[in-house]
């Protein structure tokens, strides 16, 4: 049942991706907003109220509606169900077009435009930074969002779906991070959508700002490190291993300085040292070469690789289990 089912949802991910604008992103909003706005009252009981309501509803949710249609329904309906979940946690479209659209700015010479797109995809200002700047920053935004759009849902989900916990992996890992990601930009009342478009949002505390970013790193530990050992194994594994070992504290995040440190060493490029806005204290440059536009289809290549990889492991898990 995992293999077809992340099989199934990537090709029609592909095919049909989904907006940023799609009614079930506009539901979980408004759910965080109603959650944050009724429960978080600035203490750490609070926060651990409101994060387990906004996380344990549709994850309570994923999993009976899984048992229902597997004991009641049929297989049939029990992968439709996963199918239609994965569609909506994971995909590369969700974030591609940003990669695209700057890599062919580049190859256009418009460098301008490039920064543009890329201040846009991070909703930073990026002033006059230098081509190959651009192209690290690109690389290393790339990287992490395949992590959370594609190898940690993929990861997630394979992972409890062994002990019968159906799709609810990739629904705790989704929503993990969007409440992470949202609630943190909540540094005033209002947030930045990917369209630039502003909307309020409800006060949000510290406590709860802070308890969503320990518990996302929690919930990412392992499937950054399963990420970060399908590119060494996809890529110059020595070297990826070299780089995880001595450079994953390069960068000011343990489980992203796994993933973008392995990557340096799997294609042989130089990530991290100084941030968009301000430099990092103590940070530098893993080994490597500088970045260049070479490189993109080095990632592009890197991680479709590695997709491959997991699906083939995941197929083969299966079968074991049918025959076993």
């Amino acid at each position: 049942m995992s293999f077809f089912s992340l099989f199934l949802a990537l090709v029609i991910e592909q095919a049909r991706p989904m907006s940023s604008s799609h009614f079930l992103h506009q539901w979980l909003r408004r759910w965080a907003d109603w959650v944050s706005s009724h429960v978080d009252g600035g203490s750490r009981s609070q926060a651990w109220l409101a994060w387990s309501l906004l996380i344990g509803l549709p994850a309570a949710l994923a999993v009976l509606i899984h048992w229902f249609l597997a004991y009641f329904l049929g297989w049939f309906f029990a992968v439709a169900w996963h199918v239609a979940l994965l569609y909506v946690t994971l995909g590369f479209r969700q974030f591609s077009h940003h990669f695209t659209g700057i890599r062919d700015a580049l190859n256009d010479g418009d460098e301008p435009l490039a920064r543009q797109l890329l201040a846009e995809w991070q909703q930073v200002e990026v002033n006059d930074l230098p081509r190959n700047e651009i192209v690290r920053h690109v690389i290393e935004h790339s990287i992490l969002s395949a992590h959370r759009h594609v190898f940690g849902v993929f990861f997630s989900y394979a992972l409890l779906s062994v002990i019968g916990l159906g799709p609810v992996g990739a629904v705790v890992y989704r929503v993990a991070e969007f409440a992470n990601r949202y609630w943190r930009a909540a540094t005033t009342n209002e947030v930045i959508s990917s369209k630039s478009k502003v909307s309020p949002q409800p006060w949000i505390s510290d406590a709860l700002k802070g308890l969503a970013n320990e518990t996302w790193h929690a919930i990412d530990w392992l499937p950054a490190r399963a990420t970060a050992m399908g590119f060494a194994i996809m890529g110059s594994f020595e070297d990826a291993m070299d780089g995880w070992r001595h450079h994953a504290e390069k960068f000011p995040d343990d489980n992203d300085g796994v993933i973008l440190a392995a990557t340096a060493g799997a294609i042989n490029v130089q990530l991290g040292g100084a941030a968009l806005q301000a430099d990092v204290p103590g940070s530098s440059s893993t080994p490597g070469r500088p970045p260049e536009l070479a490189h993109f289809a080095q990632v592009v290549g890197l991680v479709w690789r590695t997709v491959v990889m997991w699906l083939v492991l995941v197929a083969l898990l299966s079968l074991a289990n049918l025959l076993g």
